[in-house]
């Protein structure tokens, strides 16, 4: 059952260390495997994780058209205004370069670039997620990233999901491999015999996948380490019980260590809320793994004031955070952390991880403090430029040089006092 706690010490409330899996030596012996011995290594996981023999781990690009045409018209609708949705908020991310000319001839600029070549992660096992695939490609595609390669594990027939490959087709996947865990991060960050070798990896997954796009950093770029799913719901007496409910099992039913969190200033809410958490529970078709993120992690916090309940949440800095208040907007501009923000009684979680078009890509474990959702600034680099005339580089010379001097780096000092004598 949901805790209820009316007092609480800083270990109950912002201590996330007991959702920690280690599985770090593993992960560096499947890597290290797949570095050495590629397609062979990727074969020997595939059976003896998957569970399927495969052969040829990529997808013929024309299943992906062929399960989109076969795909029933209601969800094809469904599908294809949730991309459009996407890309619609995204479209407002793109960047440009700028460049400054200066009065002596001197310019200075920024040149932005897509990547070449991106990896999107789509995670299989208890549930497929065309979401995922939307919400991965579509900030890539805007970018402008020449080729997206994605991977996502074999079902237990060892074929993809036809709605993961509709959403792929829908999104503008160019290769598709199936391939899962972590030997499907470490072939695309060293490249096999089949798999090509991504300039990043992105998209969430299980915490084998976490930990091995951890180790890959450097090696490859990755979008975050993503950790167990969290919601907290700030709600007061204006809010609906089975809706603030329905809101935290939304999360619980992902993963048995997700987090769903209830903080109010309410007892009667929080005491339905706990209650109507049971009720629905019971219903649920996943409902064991529900009830072991509600028993673990779940928690419904009582606080002498909502402004108490914004601190906490600005302090836990949670994946989802939902504002189910009377004044859901002046509570809005008081938040400082969280991935992704849900106002009012009418916009549930669900919303931003299917359909409004806001990214469900989103920093975890309270990285929300410093990381942000998903976008096309993930799948872009710059390259700064400057340009010197030589009148302008004479009067600067003794400038630079004495900056270098003062950094003892007296090769720096000369590279600008030569063409000064030179000149």
């Amino acid at each position: 059952m949901i805790k209820i706690l009316k007092s609480y010490n800083e270990k109950e409330i912002f201590d996330r260390s007991t959702q920690a899996v280690n599985v770090s030596d593993a992960v560096t012996e499947i890597i290290e495997n797949v570095r050495k011995n590629g397609d062979i290594a990727l074969k020997e996981y595939c059976l003896k994780f998957d569970k399927v023999e495969i052969d040829n781990f990529e997808i013929d690009a024309g299943l992906m058209k062929a399960a989109y045409d076969n795909t029933d018209e209601e969800f094809k609708a469904v599908l294809d205004e949730a991309a459009k949705n996407i890309r619609e908020y995204h479209e407002m991310q793109r960047r440009n370069g700028y460049e400054i000319k200066r009065d002596n001839g001197v310019i200075l600029g920024r040149k932005v670039l897509p990547l070449q070549r991106v990896a999107l992660y789509v995670p299989g096992g208890t549930a497929a997620y065309p979401s995922s695939v939307l919400m991965n490609c579509i900030p890539a595609k805007i970018a402008g990233v020449d080729e997206i390669v994605m991977t996502t594990p074999p079902s237990k027939d060892g074929t993809i999901r036809d709605d993961i490959l509709a959403a792929a087709y829908v999104a503008g996947v160019d290769r598709l491999f199936c391939i899962g865990g972590a030997q499907a991060v470490a072939a695309l960050a060293y490249g096999t015999e089949t798999v090509p070798k991504v300039d990043k990896i992105v998209g969430p997954g299980n915490a084998f996948v976490a930990e091995a796009k951890r180790q890959v950093y450097g090696i490859v770029d990755i979008d975050m380490i993503a950790g167990p799913s969290e919601i907290l719901i700030i709600a007061d007496n204006s809010a609906d019980p089975a809706m603030v409910a329905a809101d935290l099992l939304s999360q619980a039913e992902h993963d048995k260590n997700a987090a769903a969190v209830l903080v109010t200033n309410c007892e009667s809410l929080a005491i339905a809320t706990s209650n109507e958490v049971e009720r629905q529970l019971e219903l649920l078709p996943r409902k064991e793994i529900a009830r072991a993120s509600v028993d673990n992690n779940g928690k419904i916090i009582i606080t002498d004031s909502i402004e108490e309940a914004i601190d906490i949440s600005n302090r836990l800095a949670p994946e989802h955070l939902e504002i189910n208040t009377a004044n859901a907007f002046e509570l809005f501009d008081k938040v400082r952390n969280a991935g992704s923000v849900f106002l009012g009684s009418s916009c549930p979680e669900a919303v931003g991880d299917y359909f409004s078009g806001t990214n469900h890509v989103l920093p975890t474990s309270g990285t929300a403090r410093f990381a942000s959702a998903l976008s096309v600034d993930d799948f872009i680099k710059t390259i700064e430029y400057t340009y010197y005339t030589r009148d302008a580089l004479i009067n600067d010379a003794d400038k630079i040089a004495m900056f270098a001097k003062r950094e003892g780096l007296d090769a720096h000092a000369k590279s600008a006092l030569i063409r000064k004598e030179k000149f």
